[in-house]
């Protein structure tokens, strides 16, 4: 009995998505709720799964084809019998099975982060220890291996220095090109900052922040709120989206969007955290934000930081958002001009924290401080309401006891 494999059910916002890899190829065992195939739609890496034991039948739809919402991939053959090598090859079958038992481990349990990372660096998947689930190969592990191999090199020479002279040398100067094919969230998020910048009267207004206050709060109970809260980190982030969201009520333009001709005044915060991956930016989202504790602030986004690493993050937790909040600080940025998400009607940039010389009350001293460039859509919020909102939130970091007095 052949049972279809269908693609999963897109939500409203994907219209299609693209066959990513074939985990398993026609006449190989299949085990129910074993991974098949990945299907990479404008958000996430989709993952299907086989429904029943068996055989995989054909393959209806290759690698780099489109599809559509529960369009049919292939089928699986249940209770069949996978392929046997005929009876004049079983030597030749018994001397690869090692190899293809490689080959097939390679295919079926490393996540696609993982996968990406060891095809572009070389490594063979068969040689990484997996530590996940059910031995799955996790991103983390892969990052292990590659690590494993930068430093192999280095000791090489002194334990076999003439293997290594024996190793091919790439002449200096060489150009060298490597072409590969954009990723949908690659090419979804260019198109979509296109249409922002093209679409939205958009400005960027600044302002800086001494970060003295919330510095100091955090490492005198960093240590106690990690006890207190399960493993649970104290950041910086959760301090600026607790601000955010107090600094949305007063303003309640800044958290609206267009549509249409119409102007929607949402009545709660949903707030995006830009988070960069393998495959591209993208922004899970909070919701209530405006009601989280700082922990819960912070449990939320180290569990999207982990998912976006391990290529686990759904559609549901990317869809919608009222506001969001990037921070390039992460990677050394002092300054930028983030671009507005739509149909959001404003960003927060968050940049990297330097000590620099400042004026406090008539004398010179040395501060932490951290610029933040805030992105408005002029069509809905006007300079007024910008510069208000970001000083409402430098305030409100430079002194941490108005967000408690709600002040």
């Amino acid at each position: 009995m052949a049972i279809e494999i269908k693609a999963p059910t897109f939500p409203e916002s994907v219209a299609d998505g693209t066959v990513a890899t074939w985990h398993k190829q026609p006449g190989e065992a299949v085990k129910r709720d074993e991974l098949i195939v990945d299907i990479e739609t404008d958000k996430v890496v989709l993952e299907v799964l086989a429904t029943a034991d068996g055989v995989l039948g054909a393959i209806v739809k290759g690698e780099g084809e489109t599809v559509l919402s529960d369009e049919v991939l292939g089928s699986i053959v249940e209770g069949g019998v996978a392929a046997a090598a005929p009876a004049a090859a079983a030597a030749a079958a018994a001397a690869a099975a090692p190899a293809a038992a490689s080959a097939e481990a390679e295919d079926a349990i490393a996540a696609p982060a993982a996968r990406k990372l060891a095809e572009e660096n070389g490594i063979a998947l068969s040689s990484i220890k997996g530590t996940g689930k059910d031995g799955r190969i996790t991103k983390e592990d892969a990052v292990a291996a590659i690590e494993a191999k930068k430093s192999a090199p280095a000791a090489a020479p002194a334990a076999k220095p003439a293997a290594a002279a024996a190793a091919p040398v790439v002449a200096a100067g060489d150009r060298t090109e490597k072409r590969v094919p954009m990723t949908r969230v690659r090419a979804t998020v260019a198109k979509r900052l296109v249409e922002a910048q093209s679409n939205m009267a958009m400005l960027t207004t600044f302002n800086e922040v001494d970060m003295t206050e919330v510095m100091a709060l955090r490492s005198k109970y960093k240590d106690l709120f990690e006890k207190t809260h399960n493993g649970v980190r104290l950041g910086f982030m959760s301090f600026f989206v607790k601000a955010a969201t107090e600094a949305l009520k007063r303003f309640p333009a800044v958290n609206a969007s267009i549509d249409g001709s119409d102007i929607v005044y949402h009545g709660y915060a949903d707030v995006g955290v830009a988070v960069s991956s393998d495959r591209g930016l993208v922004v899970p989202v909070l919701r209530n934000a405006e009601q989280m504790s700082l922990a819960e602030i912070e449990n939320g986004i180290a569990t999207f930081g982990k998912k976006a690493r391990d290529g686990k993050l759904s559609i549901d937790e990317m869809t919608g958002g009222t506001f969001t909040i990037t921070n390039g600080g992460t990677f050394g940025s002092m300054m930028s001009t983030p671009i507005v998400n739509p149909p959001q009607a404003a960003i927060l940039g968050m940049h990297n924290i330097i000590q620099r010389p400042m004026a406090v009350n008539g004398q010179v001293v040395i501060r932490p401080m951290m610029y933040l460039a805030l992105s408005y859509d002029h069509r809905l919020i006007d300079g007024k309401e910008a510069v208000t909102f970001l000083v409402t939130i430098k305030n409100l970091l430079e002194d941490p006891a108005r967000l408690l007095l709600d002040i």
